[in-house]
């Protein structure tokens, strides 16, 4: 007989309701506990909660003792864990990123062959100190490598093609449509010849007409900033630090204008002006003119610093220097004379052609000078102390003009054709065997200059102004906070004032910028040989040291030269410390006996009222010392006791001596 089962049989019992509870999503870094009920999820173990109550409380000592007792085990070191993020996960590739040592060794700046022969310790510890900085300098400057997305453009040619037969609008073709707008012509052949000039960012360009035409540009967006005509001649045109000033070599004065053409200044001194140069890090703007002057601007303060007279007749042909701010100009006896405003001679004059120059051009890294004269002689010289030619070139015209773009191609106007030649690099010269580029004109090249971060050539002709594509001219990338195109009114105003207070003075141009940093020891000396022979003795020279008379006794002879060899050793000590402190056997050196040294002294008397030293008394007791055997001491290595009554006091040691020394009392 079947029985009618109770209600809530079915249910299961409470210990079942947790089978049929659903899991828990277990995380990636939680791992699964042994034990657990079955279905039940692996989660972190929970913290039990101690019952205090039912544990009996142990009772706290009062021994002390045992609280500053130290364990004789050593406590083991904990190996560090592996760091972590948020998520869990650790770090494949922890640390800093790796960095060739090629690529630092590009940004390296200080030449670790060179080492002082016998440096001080605290001289020794600012090197290294100097040196660990530059390290890190030039890891970050590697690593930031990976920031500098831009590629440099190039340009080859199919199966062996020469890239001279590649035209313009070829090239205009092949390239995108935003590169393909920087090729374009400026049909100006009412006011021609044209000179041109970028602005540093480049980004802006101003060109000035023979016959009085001026103007400004955006030439990326075709923005015109101003337009004037300024009813004169125009010889040349430049921007000034930025692009809101603009010079303008007039038939007769210098003029500057602003942004919208309106004239700021008009410098008079400055007069019959036929080439420009502007040096950005000095504020200086040179001058060429007529009369056979080299003149040097400040704009920052509107002073004329130098005003040199090269005595080589009419100067037109004119270049800096970008690495080290020379002017280079080119004579007609074929010389190309280098100059600073610091010196009224030329640093440096090169015999380049047997005819007059008519062009030069330096290159971005100051190695290489590039020249063409009237005997039709393209040649390239070396800037780095030899000032020979490197190669040379017999072009069927002489080449009227020369440009060098930032990686080191060379660009040459010869009447309506313009040719480029590449290197293999930015700091090698240019082959001048086969031309790179070429490409004709409208009208005969009057001025050329490559655009700054920009593929491109600016040419002005006698018809107008073109712009050339040249892929591979131009750095890729830029500095934002040097030369940024984009920049904005307030961010170029915020540069304005940075740059004027790191302005470098112009009596620090010169042929080698590194050797501000050095100590200038021939001149040093010889300055100090000229004032003792116009003086008649040494003033720097130290008197003799002479011991103070004594009664009771303590004068006799044995006595005086025990008082000067004391001082003497402990003179000879001290100096031997300060020279020596770096070498591995100073302190074997300082240790040395001192009993058997011999010295000699000067009869000169050191008391005011008497006769100086004669000139070259310290020379002799140095070699008198020297053929008896002990060491060279003469007057200049001797100071005088003070002569102030009271007790003896030695002022030569600032610090008690170092080491063990024999008692010589």
């Amino acid at each position: 007989m079947e029985t009618v089962p109770e209600p809530g049989s079915n249910v299961p019992p409470k210990k079942d309701r947790l089978q049929t509870k659903k899991k828990k999503p277990r995380r990636y870094w939680e791992q699964e506990t042994t034990g657990t009920a079955a279905g039940a999820s692996p989660g972190p173990p929970r913290k039990r909660k101690r019952n205090r109550e039912l544990r009996p409380q142990k009772p706290k000592k009062n021994d002390t003792s045992k609280k500053f007792r130290m364990s004789k085990k050593p406590r083991e070191l904990k190996s560090p864990r592996p760091q972590r993020s948020l998520s869990g996960a650790q770090d494949p590739f922890a640390g800093p990123a790796p960095v060739s040592v090629e690529v630092v060794q590009k940004y390296c700046r200080i030449d670790k062959s060179k080492e002082l022969p016998h440096p001080k310790t605290k001289t020794r510890s600012r090197l290294v100190v100097a040196e660990a900085q530059e390290e890190e300098t030039s890891v970050r400057a590697a690593r930031s490598e990976l920031l500098l997305t831009e590629e440099p453009g190039f340009l080859e040619g199919e199966d062996g093609e020469d890239t001279a037969k590649i035209r313009q609008a070829d090239i205009v073709e092949a390239v995108d449509i935003a590169s393909a707008a920087k090729h374009f012509d400026l049909n100006l052949r009412q006011f021609g010849p044209y000179r041109l000039n970028y602005s540093r960012t480049g980004r802006h360009l101003a060109f000035g007409g023979r016959r009085g035409h001026v103007a400004a540009l955006d030439w990326v967006t075709k923005k015109l900033t101003c337009e004037i005509n300024v009813m004169e001649a125009v010889r040349d045109i430049r921007f000034l630090h930025s692009e809101a000033l603009l010079a303008v070599a007039q038939n007769r004065w210098l003029h500057i204008y602003d942004n919208q053409g309106i004239e700021l200044h008009c410098v008079r001194r400055c007069d019959r002006v036929t080439r420009l140069e502007f040096l950005p890090f000095h504020f200086l703007l040179a001058t060429a003119s007529e009369t056979g002057f080299l003149t040097y601007l400040d704009v920052s303060v509107g002073k004329i610093v130098a005003a040199l007279n090269a005595r080589a007749g009419r100067l037109s042909v004119m270049t800096q220097n970008p690495y080290n701010a020379v002017i280079h100009l080119g004579h007609s006896n074929g010389t190309v004379s280098l100059w600073s405003p610091a010196m009224k001679e030329p640093l440096v004059k090169i015999l380049c052609h047997r005819g007059g120059v008519r062009a030069v051009a330096v290159d971005s890294t100051g190695m290489h000078m590039a020249t063409s004269g009237l005997d039709h002689q393209l040649k390239v010289f070396d800037l780095r102390g030899t000032f020979q030619p490197l190669s040379a070139r017999t072009l069927p015209q002489g080449a009227g003009h020369l440009a060098f773009s930032q990686r080191g191609l060379l660009a040459a106007g010869m009447g309506d054709v313009v040719n480029i030649w590449a290197g293999q690099g930015k700091a090698s010269p240019p082959s001048l065997e086969q031309p790179y580029l070429t490409h004709r004109l409208s009208g005969h090249v009057h001025g050329l200059q490559f655009c700054p971060y920009e593929d491109v050539l600016g040419v002005g002709h006698s018809g107008g102004i073109t712009s050339m594509l040249v892929p591979g001219a131009a750095e890729p990338n830029f500095d934002g906070l040097e030369s940024n195109p984009y920049r904005s009114r307030k961010q170029r105003q915020e540069w304005e004032v940075k740059a004027l207070l790191e302005k470098v003075p112009a009596e620090l141009i010169c042929l080698d910028p590194r050797a501000l940093a050095e100590v200038d020891v021939i001149s040093l000396e010889q300055a100090k040989k000229e004032r003792a022979e116009r003086l008649g003795y040494d003033p720097d020279a130290r008197t003799p040291f002479q011991p103070k008379p004594k009664q009771k006794g303590r004068s006799s002879t044995a006595s005086l030269v025990k008082r000067k060899r004391k001082v003497m050793d402990q003179e000879h000590r001290v100096s031997g410390h300060r020279g020596r402190a770096g070498h591995p056997k100073g302190n074997a050196l300082l240790l040395a006996p001192l009993a058997s040294s011999t010295c000699h002294f000067s009869p000169v008397s050191p008391y005011p009222g008497q006769n100086p030293p004669e000139p070259g008394a310290a020379a002799a007791e140095a070699r008198e010392g020297q053929a008896h055997g002990g060491p060279a001491v003469g007057p200049g290595q001797i100071r005088a006791l003070s002569q102030a009554p009271g007790p003896r006091r030695n002022i030569l040691s600032p610090r008690p001596p170092v080491g063990n020394y024999p008692s010589l009392e």
